[in-house]
Order: C-alpha cells, then sequence, then structure tokens
C-alpha cells in the first residue's frame, strides 16, 4: 500500500501554476480605483484625459480594476499631479482611501519639461507604463496594512476551510482522502468545516485513475481550491504510476501520505490568495522566568 508514496514524483503539489495570478496585484484595496483627469498635472485637458486614461490601461494590465471617471461614494482614487524643477517634470501619484485620506504617493520618471508640454500621446503612455508598477506596489502596500488592521482579516485569524467530499477514487479513497485532508488542514492551524456556510475557501479532491501499459494504472489526483461557491482559485495536482489494482480496496497509509503533502500545497495556495504565511496553530509558549 505505499507504493504510491514510494514511487518517485509523489506528490507535485505546484503543477499547473497554481496561484500565479494571486502573486501579481490581483486583489488591490478598491473594488474599483477611480483616476479622475488630473488639474494640476502641467497638460492640456485633453493631454490631461490621455494621460489619465493610459494609467488606468497599465493598471488593467496589472489586474488593477481601474478606470477613469468621477468619483463616487465608496470609490478610491488615484490623484495625479506634477511638478517643475530644473527643466524636468515629476508626474506624483497620490491613493485617497474613500474617505478621502490620502494612504501612500509615489512619484514617475522625470520628463524634460519641453517634452511634457506637447501632451504627446506616445510619451504620456511610455511615462504610464513606467509608473504603473510602482503605483501596483503601492496598492499592494496599502492592502497589507489594511487587513493587517482589520480584525476580521485572514490576516488576522485562521482560514476556515470547507472541505468537500473527495470523488472519482477506487477503494476507500474517497471517504480516507476527504478524512485524512481534513485532519491534515486541521494541524496546520486551518478552520475545517463540513458546510458552505461561513467558509473562505472550499477544497475539493478528484481522482482519476486510468490503465496504461505493462499492468500499471496512472493515478491523478487534483485538489481544487476554490471560494465558498464553486470559483477556482488555484490547484494542487498530485500524479504517480502504480500496478494495476493497488489502490481497489484500503487506501490505508497511502491517503495519509497523500493528504499530508496536498495539505501544505493547499494552504501554500490560500496563503498566495490572502498574502499571509499562516502562524502555528499553537504559538510557542514564552520562556520560563
Amino acid at each position: 500500500m505505499l507504493l504510491l508514496a514510494a514511487c518517485g514524483g509523489l506528490p507535485r503539489p505546484f503543477q499547473g501554476n497554481p496561484g500565479a495570478t494571486a502573486m501579481r496585484l490581483a486583489q488591490p484595496p478598491p473594488a474599483r480605483l477611480v483616476i479622475p483627469p488630473p488639474t494640476e498635472a502641467l497638460l492640456s485637458d485633453t493631454a490631461a484625459a490621455s494621460f489619465a486614461g493610459a494609467i488606468a490601461g497599465a493598471l488593467r494590465d496589472q489586474e488593477v480594476p481601474a478606470l477613469v471617471d468621477t468619483p463616487r461614494k465608496g470609490d478610491w482614487q488615484l490623484q495625479i499631479a506634477a511638478t517643475l524643477a530644473g527643466g524636468q517634470v515629476t508626474p506624483g501619484f497620490t491613493v485617497l482611501n474613500p474617505a478621502g485620506e490620502a494612504q501612500g504617493s509615489e512619484q514617475g520618471r522625470p520628463v524634460p519639461a519641453a517634452q511634457w508640454s506637447t501632451g504627446a500621446a506616445d510619451m504620456l503612455k511610455a511615462e504610464a507604463q513606467a509608473s504603473a508598477p510602482a503605483i501596483g506596489t503601492l496598492l499592494t502596500r496599502i492592502e497589507a496594512a489594511r487587513r493587517q488592521s482589520d480584525p476580521n482579516s485572514l490576516v488576522n485569524r485562521a482560514t476556515r476551510i470547507w472541505v468537500k467530499d473527495t470523488t472519482g477514487a477506487p477503494g476507500d479513497g474517497n471517504p480516507s482522502l476527504t478524512r485524512q485532508m481534513k485532519l491534515e488542514l486541521t494541524n496546520l492551524g486551518d478552520v475545517v468545516q463540513d458546510t458552505q456556510q461561513g467558509a473562505d475557501y472550499a477544497v475539493e479532491g478528484h481522482v482519476n485513475v486510468v490503465d496504461i501499459p505493462n499492468r500499471m494504472q496512472r493515478v491523478e489526483i487534483v485538489w481544487a481550491v476554490q471560494n465558498p461557491w464553486g470559483a477556482e482559485q488555484g490547484k494542487v495536482v498530485q500524479l504517480n504510476e502504480v500496478p494495476a489494482g493497488t489502490l481497489s480496496g484500503l487506501w490505508s497509509d497511502v491517503a495519509v501520505v497523500v493528504a499530508k503533502e496536498a495539505a501544505g500545497g493547499v494552504q501554500k495556495v490560500i496563503e498566495n490568495q490572502i498574502g499571509k504565511k499562516n502562524a502555528p496553530a499553537t504559538p510557542p509558549k514564552p520562556p520560563a522566568p
């Protein structure tokens, strides 16, 4: 029964590149980031609107929901201004929360004043592309600070995970894998539950066994990390080849090994989504006086 664990390549917890999008700025602070055309950027009205649009487009390329519009209640804003010094114009960007309070600022690269004053579309687009990474980093810092200060944020509490029933496994694999995944996630400090209500994430395992030559079977186990409504956030894939019929009965220690390794991958996917490293389930005791 240990053959699945013993064969090379078990598991491959990050096959399929789970969480790659989450490593980019996929979750900026606002539901939408509004960029009003600047009035203090040393540009004509037409060029100011063009620059705001170029910044919004460059941020959308980083998956920030930015748009040029008049701010509404509840919107975050990116205010654009520019300063002139030594024959150079330096654009500046300030993020405002929905209360209109400045949360942080970044500067763009200096541009010769004569070039800036033309308001040329290609120049403004190039400046927007150069400035967008710094603005994205600023948004990430703001979001991290916001989560740290929110007691209900997943940064500050254990993650509630709904573990769904595993499907597709031969023998007693489905209940064994489900039971062991619940145990391993609990050991990692997560709050495991059997229902959708109140869950932050759901984990669903599926096993696919395919006959291959030489009386062998290829076993693929996919653990999908979803939001509670079923939208996939990432996945962990485990692959192996075993003699045909090996897993047709009791999974026993195989389920223990599979779940133990996969649980770490599942937690990594979730960490990428929420931007934290989970603390130990039991904090260390202070040294004796």
